[in-house]
């Protein structure tokens, strides 16, 4: 009797383990209460390597949509193509002739905007003349920026040189400086054929006939001479350059761009999302790949602009690489250390900003700590030690590395070493998260 009693009894004790209520096994089977994760609000500079697309280009690149000259000009018809694509181009070259007229390469900084005539002045002018000079047609004796009887002579001699005589300013020339020249004449023989007889009243009226018709003779001297269409020069900023591409042919109408030219060293062009710009510094080290040939080099960061502007996704589809969203980003130009190999030119090249950075000490969190309310706020929430939270409204800055730079809004505090919110995880999955 006792043994089936002790019996019965350890029977009873199993049983109560085993046999539980359907309210307990809900409880056991529940998920266990989550814990908070948390991150160390930092005061640091915040570094990252910027990845962004760039595309190489010479420093100057100018295209050839050359127009018909001359009184006589019709259609825009090519009549002679003496370069080819790649082919190196010096100053006071000829690199096309359309509808019988030359088109010139010269060495300066500002575009023709105008026809250069004789009697003009300008900056346009001085340029002019000191790409003659550099050509060895001297222009001295005319005023700097003064289209004068010297640089007449030059521009004569350059034109002459390539097998061609420049246009004349006044398609009547001719004729004018012979009707100005019979008027001097006239007045000369008017002045000296008046009798002794002739009153003082007489002579002074001839005199100043005189007088008019050589001031006619000069307006039209100065105004004569050769003058350079607008079409007819291409100033390049510097020597040698190339030539890009080709697209015309003797006998073809033009109807566009029909050559492209390019000078300077190979750039690098590129742009940057709003959220890298921060990060991204003139004088920065950048190293750039040719995914293409697998060629590499090194760079530096030249300018980054403030402004916006319209750019192009990466040609290849790499989101992680492309230099904006919304076709709009900061340009950036990199400046290779050395020169790049020519035939790069136009390549779309990948370029990686190394040690970008804040430049400054800043409170630093987990980009998963900021989170967006409906207001269009954003705010972090910070674990107090007593385990209550406290949200503080912050504005985010530069980005990097899974990391972001915060600035409290105005009246809200955040310091370094305070424990900011950026998740939670069950206690099954690990214990409570610091």
């Amino acid at each position: 009797m006792a043994g089936t009693s002790v019996l019965l009894s350890v029977a009873g004790v199993l049983a109560t383990q085993v046999i539980k209520s359907p309210a307990q096994a809900v409880a056991d089977t529940a998920p266990p209460s989550p814990s908070v994760i948390t991150a160390p609000v930092e005061y640091r500079v915040l570094k990252d390597s910027v990845i962004i697309r760039g595309t190489v280009s010479s420093e100057q690149s100018v295209d050839i949509t050359p127009n018909a000259s001359g009184p006589d000009a019709g259609a825009a018809i090519v009549t002679r193509v003496p370069v080819k694509a790649r082919q190196p181009v010096k100053a006071g070259q000829l690199l096309l002739e359309v509808s019988g007229r030359p088109v010139i390469a010269l060495r300066g900084t500002l575009p023709m905007y105008r026809d250069l005539k004789p009697g003009a002045q300008g900056d346009d002018i001085a340029q002019l003349q000191s790409s003659l000079a550099a050509l060895g047609h001297w222009t001295a004796g005319d005023c700097g920026g003064c289209f004068g009887p010297r640089t007449k002579e030059a521009v004569t001699a350059l034109y002459e040189d390539l097998g061609y005589t420049p246009l004349p300013a006044q398609p009547d020339e001719d004729l004018l400086l012979e009707e100005a020249q019979d008027q001097v004449l006239a007045a000369r023989r008017g002045l000296e054929d008046l009798p002794a007889s002739a009153s003082a009243k007489q002579t002074d009226r001839a005199a100043g006939d005189l007088r008019k018709a050589q001031e006619r003779l000069s307006r039209a001297e100065a105004k004569s001479g050769p003058t350079i269409p607008v079409s007819e020069l291409v100033f390049l900023t510097s020597f040698p350059a190339r030539v890009d591409s080709v697209t015309a042919r003797a006998g073809t109408q033009s109807t566009g761009k029909v050559l492209t030219l390019s000078t300077g060293k190979l750039v690098i062009n590129g742009a940057l999302q709003t959220h890298q710009k921060g990060l991204v510094q003139a004088g920065e080290k950048v190293e750039i790949l040719s995914e293409l040939t697998g060629a590499t080099s090194t760079g530096t960061v030249a300018s980054v602009s403030d402004v916006l502007s319209d750019a192009q996704s990466s040609p290849d589809g790499d989101s992680a690489a492309a230099p904006v969203t919304g076709g709009r980003g900061y340009p950036v130009v990199v400046k290779p250390m050395k020169s790049l190999p020519l035939d790069l030119a136009g390549q779309d090249v990948r370029l990686t900003v190394e040690a970008a950075s804040t430049r400054r000490k800043a409170l630093i969190v987990p980009v998963s700590a900021v989170s967006a309310g409906t207001d269009g706020r954003t705010s972090v929430t910070v674990l107090m030690p007593d385990g209550s939270r406290r949200r503080v409204q912050v504005t985010t800055g530069t980005s990097g590395d899974g990391q972001v730079q915060l600035i409290p809004a105005a009246g809200q505090r955040l310091a370094e070493g305070e424990r900011v919110v950026i998740g939670v995880r069950s206690d099954r999955a690990g214990g409570p998260g610091k």
